[in-house]
């Protein structure tokens, strides 16, 4: 049905603004419950099924989810070439919201602040990252990198993990 089309392209849209000259903002609703959504983005297990590109190899080699642990994933392309992103959790609020660092080892010390939260809409939610950079080169850099090409791809991987877990 027409209704039902509408309301899939709504959910998938993924919605980017510069909120200010330092930061990136991302927001996408999923059609999934707020602490599936939640658990679904801390859990080490599922993590590898998600995140990334389409074809990425992840592994996951450290994931503590708590204020002061660490999280570490290595991402093996089709071409061989491997990509290493880590960070620390400053808050962790099941399942309302994270705040992590976030670093691409490719480029130590450039690092930026992620705030994650999640808003629930009942049998939806609406995941909101804002990412917090040094500068506006460092976050034109992410910009223009691609980085909204590969969030669109890897929320729409998460997407088909929640629909998978709700089934």
């Amino acid at each position: 049905s027409n209704g039902r089309q509408s309301m899939t392209d709504q959910r998938e849209r993924v919605s980017v603004s510069t909120p200010s000259d330092r930061e990136f903002r991302v927001e996408r609703i999923f059609a999934a419950p707020r602490d599936l959504v939640f658990e679904v983005y801390t859990d080490p297990a599922t993590i590898p099924e998600w995140w990334g590109r389409p074809g990425d190899d992840t592994t996951v080699t450290e994931m503590d989810v708590r204020p002061g642990g660490g999280f570490r994933y290595v991402i093996r392309r089709a071409d061989g070439s491997e990509n290493a992103f880590r960070g620390t959790y400053r808050e962790v609020s099941p399942p309302m919201r994270i705040v992590q660092s976030f670093e691409w080892e490719g480029m130590p010390g450039h690092l930026s602040i992620e705030t994650v939260t999640f808003d629930d809409l009942g049998d939806r939610t609406r995941l909101t990252s804002v990412s917090l950079f040094h500068s506006t080169d460092e976050r034109d850099m992410w910009i223009t990198g691609g980085m909204e090409v590969a969030l669109t791809q890897l929320y729409a991987r998460l997407d088909a993990v929640l629909a998978r877990k709700r089934s």
